[in-house]
């Protein structure tokens, strides 16, 4: 025999949760509405960017055609020969070459931050990092021109030498038995430039995984020393699992930078419309930079061209942003923060 509380059913009765209404406060609605109003501008935006990059290089497109467009390595709108295959893959391999040296600099330099060092070391490092994202471009890159490309010379010598065997590293031209080299051959070259960009997203990555790795659950940090685990051992069970999102993330952001950078690169690199896999040889391109260079003296077909370059690398940078976002999304850290 069941004893129940006076005002509970009989068992026989059939028991159902009761709806819980949820009350929203009028600062509750004005907050969702600024919000949403925030997030449609924004989405109003990059669409009229895409819809200004379309409409202006139909012309260029259709001139040449997609396939063409995309295809040609050379760069010459008035005998209507052009495209962007030297300028895209000058693009993506000047980002990869940041994104590698920056990538474990800004895992290490956030974990430094958030779980050894402490007090005033913290909060200095912390405002180093946010000064150094607000050097401006142009500075970077008259750094890496006059100072670090003189120094980074020999090293690419010393890789080419050794490490000349992997296509990557192979510079033409260069005779191994020659001693007296001549160093021109390493000069403005994609390694370089990604060097420089590497140095402009550090600060990117590391104060969005900074923030990340400290939201790491005080609990299970705690629970990882009770079980007798090392300090190391701690970050590598609870804050790099939970910190995946801000890694993925700070890296996409990264990314996007290293993408769309210009000043800088502009002022680093030879001019060279052709396919160059070699990243420590002399002569690559970007489409950030290549238009830079040539909207100062562009007709109306040119220019024309240089917006169907400019809407190849919004979609390709909208689309590394995008798939960011849905792995982000499923991230551990990532939902922790839709929350």
């Amino acid at each position: 025999m069941s004893t129940l509380l006076p005002g509970y059913p009989e068992l026989t009765e059939q028991v159902s949760a009761r709806p819980l209404k949820h009350v929203l406060e009028p600062s509750d609605y004005f907050f969702r509405g600024i919000t949403r109003v925030g997030g449609i501008i924004v989405l109003a935006v990059m669409c009229l960017v895409g819809l200004f990059l379309t409409i202006n290089a139909v012309q260029a497109i259709s001139a040449v055609g997609l396939w063409k467009f995309l295809t040609t390595q050379e760069w010459a709108p008035e005998t209507n020969n052009f495209g962007i295959a030297a300028l895209l893959s000058g693009t993506v391999m000047v980002a990869i070459v940041a994104l590698i040296v920056a990538l474990p600099l800004s895992i290490g330099t956030a974990l430094f931050i958030t779980e050894v060092a402490k007090g005033s070391l913290q909060k200095t490092l912390t405002s180093v990092i946010d000064l150094m994202a607000a050097v401006p471009s142009v500075v970077f890159g008259l750094w890496g021109a006059y100072m670090l490309q003189p120094v980074v010379v020999d090293f690419s010598r010393w890789l080419s030498e050794w490490f000349g065997w992997i296509p990557i590293f192979k510079v033409r031209d260069v005779d191994p038995s020659n001693p007296l080299v001549d160093t021109n051959l390493f000069t403005a070259s994609t390694f370089i430039a990604g060097l420089v960009v590497s140095m402009m997203v550090i600060p990117l990555q590391t104060a969005m995984m900074t923030e990340t790795f400290r939201r790491a659950p005080i609990g299970e940090r705690e629970g990882a020393f009770a079980l007798g685990a090392t300090r190391w051992g701690m970050i590598r069970s609870v804050v790099l699992p939970f910190g995946k999102g801000g890694i993925i993330g700070g890296t996409m952001l990264g990314l996007g930078r290293a993408l769309g950078e210009t000043i800088a690169v502009y002022l680093i690199i030879s001019p060279k419309f052709v396919v160059n896999p070699h990243i420590l040889e002399n002569g690559s391109n970007t489409v950030a930079a290549h238009i830079a260079l040539r909207y100062g003296e562009a007709n109306q077909f040119s220019i024309s061209a240089l917006m169907a370059a400019g809407l190849a690398l919004f979609a390709l940078t909208m689309a590394i942003n995008f798939t960011a976002s849905s792995i982000i999304a499923r991230s551990r850290s990532g939902a922790e923060s839709e929350g």
